[in-house]
């Protein structure tokens, strides 16, 4: 089983925010109170109370981002892949969610995360793979591109890695 948030969505429109987390529960056959029971604790974690029973069609980014991770997790899947899951939104819910993520972490959940965002790879991942026009450039933990580069901060060490030529050390 593996919970996933991609860069587009995929929540239906037409369907309330507690429809498009609860059907997922459904098709891997939670009960009904498991089911209500984890709803409700991702809505109020990622605080979707107040739009659980209006359609998606009206959401905003943001909103269905949470609506998206929300669905991810409510299996309790043991894999999750996560592209872009903090796109679009405030920054008081990406905290939220990067602490989730910690979380389940935390819980054993292997975890691909891809992001943009340097500081979010520091803070998530254990290991991290450097991708650079669809090659991987150079793939270990912090401490070991640090090393590796000479730099401190993922931001640079990403910089000085893609940059031509690169010569690991």
């Amino acid at each position: 089983m593996i919970g996933a948030v991609l860069e587009d969505n995929g929540v239906y429109d037409r369907l309330t925010a507690f429809e498009n987390v609860a059907i997922f529960g459904e098709m891997y056959g939670l009960d009904r109170s498991t089911l209500k029971e984890r709803v409700d604790r991702l809505f109020d974690l990622l605080e979707l109370n107040e739009v659980r029973d209006k359609k998606a069609g009206s959401f905003s980014k943001g909103m269905k981002q949470k609506i998206a991770v929300a669905r991810a997790l409510v299996s309790d899947p043991p894999v999750l892949i996560l592209d872009e899951p903090t796109s679009g939104l405030d920054v008081l819910t990406k905290r939220t969610i990067l602490d989730l993520m910690k979380e389940e972490k935390k819980r054993g959940k292997s975890i691909l995360y891809s992001t943009h965002i340097m500081s979010e790879a520091e803070e998530i991942c254990d290991v991290i793979a450097i991708i650079h026009h669809g090659q991987i450039r150079a793939v270990g933990t912090l401490q070991e591109l640090r090393k590796q580069t000479g730099k401190e901060k993922l931001e640079d060490i990403f910089i000085e890695i893609v940059r031509e030529p690169y010569e690991p050390s």
